[in-house]
């Protein structure tokens, strides 16, 4: 589980489930466990933190992430390979 902060005035942002290794690119809205700010998405329009630093892209089902704009903390799922 991450813990999703804003990256100017760390704030928290949400709690989302990450599976498998590699960066936050996208976070998909089924993963978002928890919300600490209110947001009221549209497909197409950012997102913007309480301090007005805009830190995603809505896209529908997922939020396409904007680099350096958040920090995260936290543990990644690992996936598990069954052979």
């Amino acid at each position: 589980m991450l813990l999703i902060k804003c990256g100017s005035c760390k704030s928290k942002i949400w709690k989302y489930q990450k599976f498998g290794k590699g960066e936050v690119l996208r976070c998909h809205k089924k993963r978002i466990t928890k919300t600490f700010q209110i947001f009221t998405p549209k497909a197409g329009e950012k997102l913007h933190c309480s301090c007005g630093t805009a830190f995603g892209i809505d896209k529908g089902s997922y939020i396409k992430m904007i680099a350096k704009s958040f920090t995260y903390s936290g543990k990644k799922i690992q996936k598990k390979i069954v052979r």
